[in-house]
C-alpha cells in the first residue's frame, strides 16, 4: 500500500511537471485564453456577487432554517390529494433550496416512506432545476426571458413527467399505496405568514438591488421610473427587515437599529451603492450570529455561511473555466476563449432537433456544480450556442447527471431510472426546439 502511494505521488509530480514544461505560452489564442478566464471572473464579482449572490444565500439560508422540510413534504405523501402531491412537490425546489446532490437523500426518503412515485418523481426532477439561487443567477445573466421559460419548463415538466411515470408503473403504484406510511405533522415554529414576510422582504430586496437599466429610449415608462429610484425603494423594503428582524426573529431591538444606522450611514456618505450594501450585510450577519434570543438566528447566519463556502468556490472554478474555454463576452466585451466558435456552432448552433437533442444528452451526462451552469452556458450562447438548445441543457443538466442516476437506479431500480432519464432527454429537447422557434 505504502508503495502505491509513492507511486500515485510520483505520477501526480510527473504530470504537473509535464503540464508546466509545455504550458503553450506563446500561443496567442492560448493567453487570449487566460485573458478571457481573469476578464470574466472580475466581471461576476463585480457585478453580481456583492448585489447579487450574497443577498441571495441569506434567503436560502431563511428557507433552510425556518421552513421545515417535513412540513412541506408532508403535503405529497401518503394521504395527500394527488393535485395537491404534485403542486408541492413541482414548487418545493424553491422552498427546500436544494441542489442536484442534496436531493437524492430526500427523495429516496419519500420514497421508500411511501410517497406516490409521480410526486416523488416530481419532486426529484424540479428541486434542483428550480432552485432559487440558480433562477436568480439564471435570469440575472442569460436574461428574464431565459429565467422565466427555465420556471416553466422545470414546473410544468416535474408535473408530466411524474404523471407519465405514475401512469406507466401504474399496477406497481397500485401496490405501494396499500402499504404507505403517513407522514407525521410537523408544527411550525411560527406562523407561517411570519416566515413568508421574513422571506418575501428579503426576496424584494434582493429583485429591486438588481433592477437593470431599461433600454435606450424607454426613458419614460415606469421600468425606468423603477430603475431611477431603485436604491429608495430597496431602503423602504430594509425598513421592513428591521420590523421582520425585531418582531418576528425578536432579535435585540437595539442591536438591530444599531445596524440600521450604520447601513444608512455608509449609504449617506459612500458613493458607491456596493458600501451599504457590504455595511448591512456584515452588520445583519453579526446581529444574528450573536443573538441569544434564539438559536434558529444565529443557525440562519451559519447555515448561509454553509451555502456560501459550499457555492463560490465551485463557482469561482466555473466561471475560471468557462472563460478559458468559451471565453468572456459582456458589455460590449468580447474575448476569445480556447475552443474555436465553429465547434460550437457544428454542434449546438441554430435550433435544429439534433442540437437540442445533443444539448439535451450532453445536458443529462454531465454533472453541474449548483450555478456553475450559468456561467458555462453564457460562454457557449456567447460562442454561438443557440437559445433552444441552451434552454434544453438547462432544463436536463441540473437534475441529472451519470453520478445522480446510478443513486436513482439503486432506489427505484434500472427499469424506472431508464424511463425517468428518456423522458427528460425527450421533454428538454422539446421545449428547446420551442424556444429556439419563439427566441432563437
Amino acid at each position: 500500500m505504502e508503495i502505491k502511494k509513492e507511486i500515485r505521488i510520483l505520477a501526480l509530480m510527473v504530470v504537473l511537471f509535464l503540464a508546466a514544461f509545455y504550458i503553450p505560452v506563446e500561443n496567442t489564442r492560448f493567453n487570449e485564453a487566460i485573458h478571457a478566464a481573469l476578464d470574466l471572473s472580475r466581471w461576476y464579482a463585480r457585478e453580481h456577487v456583492i448585489l447579487c449572490l450574497l443577498p441571495a444565500f441569506f434567503i436560502a439560508g431563511v428557507i433552510s432554517v425556518f421552513v421545515s422540510q417535513g412540513a412541506v413534504m408532508k403535503y405529497f405523501g401518503a394521504k395527500a390529494k394527488r393535485w395537491v402531491a404534485y403542486t408541492v412537490a413541482a414548487v418545493s425546489g424553491t422552498i427546500l433550496a436544494v441542489c442536484s446532490c442534496t436531493i437524492l437523500p430526500l427523495f429516496s426518503s419519500i420514497h421508500r416512506r411511501g410517497a406516490g412515485l409521480g410526486p416523488a418523481i416530481a419532486f426529484l426532477y424540479s428541486g434542483p432545476a428550480i432552485n432559487i439561487l440558480a433562477i436568480i443567477l439564471t435570469a440575472r445573466i442569460l436574461g428574464p426571458e431565459m429565467g422565466i421559460a427555465r420556471v416553466v419548463g422545470a414546473v410544468s415538466f416535474s408535473v408530466l413527467i411524474g404523471a407519465m411515470m405514475a401512469l406507466i408503473f401504474r399496477k406497481e403504484e397500485k401496490a405501494m399505496r396499500i402499504e404507505q406510511l403517513n407522514f407525521p405533522d410537523f408544527p411550525e415554529k411560527r406562523p407561517m405568514w411570519q416566515t413568508a414576510f421574513h422571506f418575501f422582504t428579503l426576496v424584494l430586496i434582493l429583485v429591486f438591488a438588481n433592477w437593470g437599466k431599461p433600454a435606450e429610449g424607454d426613458s419614460n415608462g415606469i421600468w425606468f421610473l423603477i430603475w431611477a429610484n431603485k436604491w429608495y425603494i430597496t431602503a423602504g423594503f430594509g425598513l421592513m427587515l428591521v420590523y421582520s428582524l425585531i418582531y418576528i426573529l425578536k432579535i435585540n431591538r437595539w442591536h438591530v437599529l444599531l445596524a440600521a444606522l450604520a447601513t444608512a450611514a455608509a449609504a449617506l456618505l459612500s458613493h458607491s451603492p456596493m458600501v451599504p450594501v457590504i455595511v448591512g450585510i456584515s452588520a445583519l450577519s453579526l446581529v444574528t450570529l450573536f443573538d441569544k434570543n434564539d438559536p434558529d438566528n444565529s443557525e440562519w447566519t451559519r447555515s448561509t455561511w454553509d451555502f456560501t463556502k459550499q457555492i463560490i468556490p465551485l463557482l469561482a472554478i466555473g466561471v475560471l473555466t468557462a472563460g478559458f474555454l468559451l471565453g468572456s463576452t459582456h458589455e460590449g466585451t468580447s474575448i476569445a476563449g480556447i475552443i474555436p466558435n465553429s465547434w460550437i456552432n457544428a454542434l449546438v448552433g441554430g435550433n435544429s432537433l439534433f442540437s437540442n437533442l445533443f444539448a439535451s444528452v450532453i445536458g443529462a451526462f454531465m454533472y453541474f456544480a449548483t450555478l456553475t451552469e450559468v456561467p458555462i452556458l453564457q460562454g457557449l450562447i456567447a460562442s454561438g450556442m443557440g437559445k433552444g438548445p441552451a434552454l434544453a441543457l438547462l432544463l436536463a443538466g441540473p437534475s441529472l447527471s451519470l453520478p445522480n442516476m446510478l443513486v436513482i437506479r439503486g432506489v427505484m431500480g434500472t427499469k424506472k431510472t431508464i424511463y425517468y432519464v428518456l423522458l427528460v432527454i425527450i421533454m428538454a429537447t422539446l421545449a428547446g426546439l420551442m424556444y429556439g422557434a419563439i427566441f432563437g
